[in-house]
């Protein structure tokens, strides 16, 4: 196999590549030749963007700080999302991870969500986000939350349809300093939160918010609309406003083609600014693709920062060679 370095000098004599522009050179596998081609990045004023297959991709010039036009909560690994399940008592017709009665639970179990509330520390993160399915199906999961909080700051996604019985006074022994609760709700009017949730959700989600707030809990309320929808989003605000809901507590995000969606925004690897998402299957590069195999990272859940390094690693690597900025898809 030819030298990697006498690829690059002919690169170089055929005239220097475009600032940002990349070149595939092929190694023979072995660690001499990554070593060679890191010291001549360096020596040169380039950067090496990865290594896969035996073949290293070179980018003309120092490598752009991949998270210099990032807010501080958008950086890979800040928050770390954990499906407690994937079963729940609604169907929506829309769901990313296809979430219903008749869905497997997949728990991770109040051992491994210990564990990954406690290595979370350690890893960098600032914040765990508990989803579902709907968690408040599972019998232990104020002993998870708890567990979280005690941790680190935590926001438990709900539809907050099951909050009577055992399940409110699990609630109620939550640390209401330590959670929030983000409630689904998707319009002022029950017609298109009923429409996509099934009849009478929007009444019980809209009660269970209201039972929540006199419990002393912070709620935030997301909705997910189709994208056509976004110019009607006066109104709502507006009786989220009169429900008590702070505007920055009020989530608007559109509806991702997904789970069991037929229309909405296409999510991509590559299009998307990574959420570290965590399932009894494996660790996810984004919450809303976290049954899907194409956004799958790795089986293994631990160490977490392992898993952490290795999405920030792929994530800088796109960024290096992609033409336009990841975007940025908040789920909470």
């Amino acid at each position: 196999m030819v030298s990697p370095l006498l690829v690059l000098d002919l690169v170089e004599r055929t005239g220097p590549l475009p600032l940002g522009a990349t070149v595939a050179v092929p190694l023979d596998g072995s660690d001499d030749d990554v070593a060679l081609v890191t010291a001549w990045c360096t020596r040169s004023g380039n950067s090496l963007v990865e290594v896969i297959d035996g073949v290293a991709t070179v980018r003309r010039g120092p490598s752009p700080d991949p998270y210099a036009d990032l807010d501080p909560d958008q950086i890979p690994g800040t928050r770390l999302w954990i499906y407690t399940n994937f079963d729940c008592n609604l169907a929506c017709d829309y769901c990313c991870v296809r979430s219903s009665p008749q869905a497997e639970r997949r728990a991770l179990g109040a051992d491994r969500v210990r564990k990954l509330a406690g290595e979370a520390v350690d890893a960098g993160v600032s914040e765990l986000i508990l989803t579902g399915g709907e968690p408040f199906l599972l019998p232990d999961l104020d002993d998870l939350v708890a567990a979280c909080t005690a941790a680190l700051p935590t926001t438990l996604l709900t539809n907050a349809m099951l909050l009577r019985g055992r399940r409110l006074e699990m609630l109620r022994r939550m640390d209401r300093d330590r959670l929030v609760l983000q409630i689904s709700l998707d319009s002022p009017t029950p017609e298109l939160h009923d429409r996509h949730r099934g009849a009478r959700s929007w009444e019980r989600a809209v009660a269970g918010i209201r039972t929540a707030q006199a419990d002393g809990f912070r709620v935030r309320v997301a909705a997910t609309l189709e994208p056509e929808r976004f110019s009607e989003l006066e109104p709502f605000k507006a009786f989220l406003d009169d429900l008590g809901i702070a505007r920055d507590d009020q989530v608007i995000r559109a509806l991702a083609h997904r789970g069991v969606a037929d229309t909405g925004l296409e999510l991509t690897v590559e299009s998307l600014i990574p959420e570290i998402t965590i399932t009894a299957d494996g660790v996810y590069w984004h919450p809303v693709s976290a049954d899907h195999d194409d956004q799958l990272v790795t089986r293994e859940l631990f160490p977490l920062a392992d898993a952490i390094a290795e999405v920030k690693r792929r994530f800088v690597a796109h960024r290096a060679k992609a033409d336009a900025a990841a975007q940025w898809f908040p789920c909470a």
